[in-house]
């Protein structure tokens, strides 16, 4: 775990130039919690893919198309999770995992898959009624599930101010050399070149994680004709012969050697209004994974504000501020649904997993030059004044103001917001909770400038 020893700052501020790449980067590593998949996921792809692409000779803007087409690949993962949840009754990280070995026009591997991940630890009756409704309607439910998360994940790349090109090449993204893939049911060269490559790349890596170069060789002869493009194999039999291609997947110095793919004249440093809304985009993917959580980090960073201001603070620390609020649940991408959603108390094992998030939030905007302090601030934000709270137990005099205002934003939607297991509550009972909970949860200083812009606005 990392360590999130956070001292008190004055002003947050960026620490250097912020290149587009590494951002999104970065943040394929939360993308990859949500797909079950091992860390470094998008970015092995990447660089296979990539691979692909340079020995077919594309030019340097197809080259970055590519490049963000593989990165962005799982885009719209979190969309279709809670979905899975409630069909699989199992926790759908380890079902998207464990699906990523099936060939689905394999009857028999797709049997046993139904069988095998349909809630585990019910009753076998209840898993029989389960596996029988999953039999009925596969079809149609694979259908529904693609489309929703090839769909969200085209519409996110727009968002973050992608071409067309690689937006299709998501929403294509599980499209099949032979006519039986989706959402569109494209064959052949009507599948965008991206996605028949990254595609190719996906099942290469989830095979080369399990068994090596020479089980993920062998996966791809074997779909050749019926889910991958036959030049492309060909492609990859003569990569595969090099041991660059394989060395190039080591995790060791991995991100650098992706991003140094992209092209120098394509790379896009970003400005602070683009890096406020990519925070935006990427606070929405969170926040769409439960229904619970439906625009939560946007009423965090409401919250968040109102607070600085009352407070009086800069224009620029607010706007870190912000960007803090809008990620601080990144890491719940790492949560599996049957936690988030469940509509009880959580047990030891349940709980340990939800402590998890803010660590996985604070390494993954840590790998984001210039976003260290706002990493710090958010990772932090479940740590208590009393030295009772997680992942490191901090105390107040090592708990940034910043981070209090968040710890405190949150707090208050999480009570004032519905959840699975109670109605939203007034904001005048959630005021008087609060302030029970200050000087031992919440900052003083920061309830009460809650509570003059809550009376402010005349609803409490």
């Amino acid at each position: 775990m990392l360590s999130s020893s956070s001292t008190p700052s004055s002003e947050p501020h960026a620490e250097s130039t912020i290149h587009q790449g590494a951002v999104i980067a970065a943040v394929s590593f939360a993308l990859d919690l949500t797909e079950g998949q091992p860390p470094g996921h998008s970015l092995r792809c990447a660089w296979m893919g990539m691979q692909i692409g340079l020995s077919l000779g594309l030019e340097e803007e197809q080259q970055t198309e590519l490049l963000y087409s593989l990165l962005l690949k799982d885009a719209g993962c979190s969309s279709n999770a809670a979905r899975l949840w409630e069909l699989y009754g199992n926790d759908e990280r380890l079902v998207k995992h464990d699906y990523k070995l099936v060939d689905n026009q394999n009857f028999l591997q797709l049997a046993r898959f139904v069988f095998r991940e349909s809630a585990p630890q019910d009753t076998l009756r209840n898993r029989l009624a389960r596996i029988l409704y999953l039999g009925r309607n596969g079809d149609k439910l694979a259908t529904e599930l693609v489309q929703t998360r090839c769909q969200r994940g085209a519409q996110i790349a727009k968002q973050l101010g992608m071409s067309d090109n690689v937006a299709m090449a998501i929403h294509c993204l599980d499209e099949q050399w032979n006519g039986k893939g989706r959402p569109e049911g494209l064959q052949g060269e009507s599948i965008p070149l991206y996605s028949r490559i990254a595609l190719l790349a996906q099942v290469m890596d989830v095979f080369h994680q399990t068994g090596g170069r020479h089980a993920a060789l062998q996966e791809v002869k074997k779909r050749r004709g019926t889910w991958f493009d036959p030049a492309l194999v060909r492609v990859v039999e003569k990569l595969a012969v090099q041991d660059k291609f394989w060395e190039g997947l080591q995790e060791e110095g991995l991100e650098a050697r992706v991003l140094s793919l992209e092209p120098i004249a394509q790379r896009k440093v970003l400005t602070e209004d683009l890096l406020d809304q990519m925070a935006e985009v990427f606070a929405s993917i969170v926040d769409i994974k439960s229904p619970y959580t439906h625009n939560h980090s946007q009423r965090v960073r409401f919250y968040a504000d109102e607070v600085a201001q009352e407070l009086g603070f800069s224009e620029g620390r607010r706007r870190s501020l912000r960007r803090a609020a809008l990620l601080h649940d990144l890491g719940k991408l790492g949560v599996s649904n049957h936690i988030l959603d469940k509509p009880g108390k959580l047990d030891e094992e349940e709980w340990a997993a939800i402590r998890l998030h803010p660590v996985y939030t604070e390494e993954v905007l840590s790998r984001i030059p210039g976003l260290h302090t706002i990493a710090k601030m958010a990772g932090a934000h479940h740590e208590r004044l009393d030295g009772s709270g997680y992942p490191n137990s901090l105390h107040a005099e090592q708990i940034s103001l910043d981070t209090r205002i968040v710890t405190l934003a949150d707090f208050f939607d999480a009570i004032t917001a519905a959840r699975p297991y109670r109605e939203a509550m007034p904001l005048a009972k959630a005021l008087t909770i609060i302030q029970n909970e200050v000087g031992t949860v919440i900052d003083p200083e920061c309830y009460a400038a809650l509570h003059a812009r809550v009376h402010g606005w005349g609803l409490a």
